[in-house]
């Protein structure tokens, strides 16, 4: 919101810095974000006065003027305007002067005369399209006063970032509230003086609204005998300074009401409207309808239009209709000022890419109250620059009516949430301040009524905020809570949120660094990828084409992590992910399938730094291990893995099975999609079911069983094997003998002799315990003999 000193102050007197109003309002909810000078690109021209005008004597379009600008000596300009003339105040671009659009005045030679300076137009000023002729300034000016401050054009604006809760922020008047609000200073309305002229305008144009829902209130005025001009300088300059193009008198009224009170209006001509009344109702499906823009626009059921007796003229509370737009040749004018129901504005807009002044206000809401007074002043003010007359009356339906809203107010609760202590007169002051009515007959339970211009205070919790904010968010000291565990903690851990921040810690605590990529990716990443088409989801208005859909994997957004981190100069890259994937699913309401996955990715070094840590890159025992580090940290069975045959982006793909239940794949990126990653190293990843494994943790069935109390006993044994044969064999023989006494049996480590490649020496230790009694050698031996007998008779080994 662009706020104008000098508007401000239309309605409060503050006279203090400007940073302290910036700083105050920041402190009230309006972040500051900048303070410029909407004209300092013309801040060097002057007012000069024309003392002298004749023909150029070698070009009949040409004219000679000396020009005063309260130097010593008179200016020699050279001026092809047809309207300059001997004694008009005009602008003057003095030697050296940069002009809007970048040309920098020098001393020139026109046909012969030489010419020091530019009498400039309006275009060459940029303060309208102007350019019949130059500006001629009034009479009352000085020759060598500032054009900016002679024309008294506002020398301050402040950009105020407003939070979408406070609409009635998005006006000079919301944010004169805040300010006599912060400063202790009265607040003056503008005042009405509306003249009214015959007839009546509730029987000369009747309003209908199909839904009451749609649109609580919409009224009209109707103003005869307009003369389509250019709006005065004051308004036209006000305009301007907050961003705002000029048009016309009319149409830049309500622009003007805009700003200035924050309710959007649209004029109709009238001459233009079929029949005589309005109607407030959907558009049907596919209807095409021509707005202000010239833009054809393809509508559907759920866009509100306003219609007259035939046909749409407007897009309710966007944008208006080209057939029904004020030009020069429009006389009378249906002013129309209206209430409608902001989620369906903020649809129609964002799916028609039409954003609007308009619509940016009423889809967080206007104040339905404020609607008369605004509308009255429009008229008022179009009366005044158009010479029209206003109709007496006005066409009015209010279905709807505003509803006075009052809540509760307990100050001893609002002190505790807030951790102050202030006195109940502090809370209802503020509340006075703010247009709050307090009825506080019930000293522990006051009775707040809210206005109308306040949409955002719904509850008990945004009265509290208010008191802060009147307090000073910055005052508040800083206090750390207590902290005490109760029995939501144990509730919190079983809902999927818990369960993920359980695996989050298991990742910090491994030495991973989470990864928190956009859910967008390109259709470019997923089709290196060699990810299918089918089943992608795109983004109707992508930020790039870079960005265009969502994932259907993790894989492309952590492969854009380790890119990125590579090259900063990060080669030693764990990280982990936990996020969602999306797939095209009709069945589903949102035509969306989400699956919340965990993704781990490892390249470079296995470790950080090589003293005192082995040397050597990461493998797939390095991501294995980790995902039978996780597995096993869940407390689920250990996991089992098959080599899958064909992936579309890893090789060799290990798929990960854990209880007869497929919960993920692991292996290393394809080289030749790695290298366009700028990975000169093995790149490692896992995907995981995170839902799967949350389902399988919370089905568990929680079993008690006694601590060892007896020495364990344990024998290591190499069994000589076969290249072909997996270790993984050779352990589900010996744990399948189901001995008693035997409790593990661990892989210790696997040697291939040197010049050997049939065979290889696989090493195991198996642990023996008894549960009541401490084992003797004689027992161990014949237990572990019965292992190496069984070996030899079940799989090609030997010892």
């Amino acid at each position: 919101m662009l706020l104008s000193m000098q508007w401000l102050r239309d309605f409060v007197p503050y006279e203090g810095e400007i940073q302290e109003l910036g700083d105050r309002l920041t402190m009230l909810g309006l972040e500051l974000e900048e303070i410029y000078n909407p004209f300092e690109a013309i801040s060097p021209i002057v007012v000069g006065h024309i003392v002298e005008c004749g023909a150029h004597p070698e070009a009949d379009k040409l004219s000679v003027c000396k020009v005063d600008v309260g130097e010593a000596e008179l200016l020699d300009i050279v001026c092809g305007a047809s309207n300059v003339a001997k004694g008009q105040n005009v602008p003057v671009a003095k030697v050296g002067t940069i002009i809007p659009g970048g040309l920098k005045i020098k001393k020139a030679k026109l046909r012969g005369i030489k010419s020091h300076g530019m009498i400039c137009s309006e275009r060459e000023l940029e303060l309208s399209d102007a350019h019949e002729g130059i500006m001629v300034l009034p009479e009352t000016l000085k020759a060598g006063q500032n054009f900016v401050e002679a024309m008294n054009l506002e020398t301050t604006i402040l950009d105020l970032g407003v939070t979408p809760n406070r609409a009635d922020c998005l006006s000079i008047l919301g944010i004169a509230r805040e300010t006599a609000l912060g400063f202790n200073l009265p607040l003056t309305m503008p005042k009405l003086n509306l003249i009214e002229s015959g007839g009546n305008a509730a029987d000369m144009l009747k309003i209908n609204i199909d839904d009451p829902e749609l649109c609580p209130l919409y009224q009209a005025r109707i103003l005869e005998g307009a003369v389509i001009k250019p709006s005065p300088d004051w308004m036209r300059f006000r305009l301007l300074s907050v961003g705002v193009r000029p048009i016309s008198n009319i149409v830049d009224v309500t622009n003007y009401i805009l700003f200035e009170l924050g309710q959007p209006l649209h004029a109709f001509d009238r001459d233009l409207l079929k029949g005589n009344s309005i109607r407030v109702g959907l558009a049907s499906e596919g209807l095409k309808f021509s707005t202000l823009d010239e833009q054809e626009r393809t509508l559907k059921d759920a866009d509100l239009l306003i219609w007259d007796s035939e046909r749409p003229v407007a897009l309710a509370g966007v944008m208006g209709g080209m057939n029904s737009e004020i030009s020069n040749e429009s006389k009378n004018v249906v002013l129309e000022s209206a209430v409608f129901r902001p989620g369906l504005i903020r649809k129609t807009a964002r799916r028609l890419s039409l954003p609007s002044e308009a619509s940016y206000r009423f889809e967080r809401g206007v104040d339905q109250q404020l609607n008369t007074f605004a509308m009255n002043r429009a008229a008022q003010l179009m009366s005044e620059l158009s010479g029209a007359n206003v109709i007496s009356g006005v066409a009015k339906n209010e279905p709807t009516p505003w509803q006075t809203r009052t809540h509760d107010y307990r100050h001893a609760r609002c002190n505790s949430w807030l951790g102050l202590s202030l006195d109940p007169e502090f809370s209802k002051n503020a509340f006075t301040l703010m247009g709050l009515e307090v009825n506080d007959s019930d000293a522990d339970r006051w009775k707040v009524t809210t206005p109308s211009f306040r949409l955002d205070l719904e509850r008990e919790a945004d009265l509290y905020e208010e008191v802060a904010r009147f307090f000073g968010m910055d005052k508040i000291p800083s206090v750390l809570p207590r902290i005490s565990k109760t029995f939501d903690s144990a509730v919190l851990a079983d809902t999927p949120y818990g369960f993920f921040r359980r695996v989050k810690q298991w990742g910090r605590g491994v030495g991973l660094h989470e990864a928190i990529n956009y859910s967008f990716v390109g259709d470019e990443d997923l089709d290196l990828l060699g990810l299918p088409t089918e089943g992608r989801v795109h983004i109707a208005n992508p930020l790039s084409e870079d960005q265009n859909v969502l994932r259907t994997e993790l894989a492309p957004g952590m492969l854009n992590t380790v890119r990125h981190n590579l090259a900063q100069g990060n080669t030693h890259i764990r990280i982990f992910e936990i996020a969602k994937n999306f797939v095209e699913d009709t069945t589903s309401d949102t035509n969306t399938r989400e699956q919340t996955r965990i993704g781990v990715m490892l390249t470079g070094q296995r470790n950080a730094a090589e003293w005192p840590h082995e040397h050597g890159d990461a493998d797939y025992l390095d991501v294995k291990g980790l995902i039978e580090h996780l597995i096993c940290d869940l407390k689920l069975e250990t996991p089992e893995v098959s080599l899958v045959e064909d992936h579309s982006y890893l090789e060799p793909c290990i798929k990960i099975e854990c209880g007869n239940d497929e919960v993920g794949f692991m292996g290393m990126i394809k080289p030749d999609i790695a290298d366009k990653y700028h990975a000169k190293k093995e790149i490692w990843m896992a995907d995981l079911n995170a839902e799967l494994l949350r389902e399988k943790v919370m089905n568990h069935d929680i079993q008690f069983a006694l601590l060892p109390v007896f020495p364990p006993s344990r024998r290591d044994v190499t069994a000589i094997a076969p290249v072909s044969l997996h270790a993984e064999a050779i352990q589900k023989a010996i744990l399948g003998l189901k001995l008693p006494l035997l409790e593990s049996v661990e892989l210790v480590t696997v040697f291939t002799p040197e010049g050997q490649d049939k065979e290889r020496n696989i090493s195991f230790r198996l642990t023996y315990r008894h549960a009541k009694k401490t084992l003797k050698d004689k027992e161990v031996d014949k237990e572990h003999a019965k292992v190496l007998s069984a070996l030899e008779k079940a799989l090609p080994v030997r010892f």
